[in-house]
């Protein structure tokens, strides 16, 4: 029953990715679309349409979705908190922070969503992102070296969290109105961020972060039943919780640097998994959150597409109504689900 769970989502998978190409904010007839797929020739305005914006980011929102809903469940699985998620370790507000270093204090003129940006601007924006996030893992990954209590280092993340959000604040204060509004949008997130030059190296990185959490299930699951008996099963909890942060960070750093901070995503698709599969046995349940996590970012981004032609709905308009329900069930029923065990 469990891996027909599986085989569903993977169906549903497939269908919500092909609707993914076949419908968009332009009208392409079903049967074009599907003979510029086939490599047929059909209008050049149609074929690039299809091959350079709705291909790379329905695949942009596959690998986007599933990386931040394994980056969740891990995080939740590690800080024994159903409420933990990429953001809690300040990673994406780090990714934040870099954006805003580019878009407020070094131009203030690179808003991709309204006027569109030139290479280097775009690729100042994913590098300025990448930094930040990468900074912000840098200095958990040090704490996690000082500090054995994950309570505490949650408790870092959070404060590195609201230190990010300040200068952010004092950034959007000193900067032009022009720059506060291409900040403002790009926080809004999205999946058509990510060209298709740049698509091998953006799924190849995520590939990486998400085999490196598939080679962690078994200490995953010893974690589960604390970490005194991890210990005794012969798992290194301090080597193990270094590359968790390391996935994870990765995860996160590389899915807000070209999207964004897509919220909710990481914190609502783990509890759906095991609400799902009724278990918390990860060598079922990080495939199926992965699994849930690219429906839900293909979901979200065709949803963001139904005006058509009056323009396209901000990401993060969308995922909190689908997360929001979610986080109140688990809060209000927290008692009769049991998550950790």
């Amino acid at each position: 029953m469990k891996r027909r769970i599986i085989w569903y989502i993977v169906s549903l998978l497939c269908i919500l990715f092909a609707a993914n190409l076949f419908w968009g904010s332009v009208r392409i007839p079903f049967r074009s679309v599907l003979s510029i797929l086939l490599g047929e020739e059909e209008k050049a305005t149609w074929t690039y349409i299809v091959l350079q914006t709705r291909l790379p980011q329905a695949i942009t929102a596959l690998f986007a979705g599933a990386s931040l809903a394994v980056a969740g469940l891990m995080l939740q699985t590690v800080f024994a908190n159903p409420l933990a998620g990429p953001s809690i370790l300040g990673i994406d507000s780090g990714a934040s922070l870099g954006v805003a270093l580019v878009m407020l204090l070094f131009g203030g003129s690179v808003g991709r969503i309204t006027a569109g940006l030139s290479v280097s601007g775009y690729m100042a924006v994913i590098t300025g992102a990448f930094i930040g996030a990468a900074l912000i893992l840098g200095l958990i990954i040090f704490f996690s070296t000082l500090v054995r209590s994950n309570v505490m280092l949650l408790i870092i993340g959070i404060m590195m969290g609201y230190i990010t959000s300040s200068a952010i604040s004092l950034l959007n204060f000193f900067a032009t109105a022009e720059g506060v509004f291409s900040y403002v949008m790009w926080g809004m997130g999205d999946f058509s961020g990510v060209s298709v030059a740049q698509l091998p190296f953006f799924c190849g990185l995520l590939l990486v972060g998400l085999l490196l959490a598939l080679l962690l299930i078994k200490p995953l699951n010893a974690l589960l039943l604390g970490e005194r008996y991890a210990e005794n099963l012969g798992v290194n909890v301090k080597r193990i919780r270094i590359l968790l942060l390391l996935s994870t960070g990765l995860l996160t750093a590389v899915a807000t640097a070209f999207c964004g901070p897509i919220a909710f995503i990481g914190l609502a698709v783990p509890h759906v998994a095991r609400l799902l599969l009724g278990s918390s046995n990860h060598n079922l349940l990080l495939p199926l959150t992965l699994l849930c996590g690219a429906v839900t970012a293909l979901l979200c981004n065709l949803i963001s597409v139904l005006p058509g032609t009056a323009g396209v709905i901000p990401l993060n308009a969308i995922t909190p109504v689908l997360g929001a329900p979610v986080i109140i069930y688990v809060i209000v029923n927290q008692r009769k689900i049991q998550y950790f065990h």
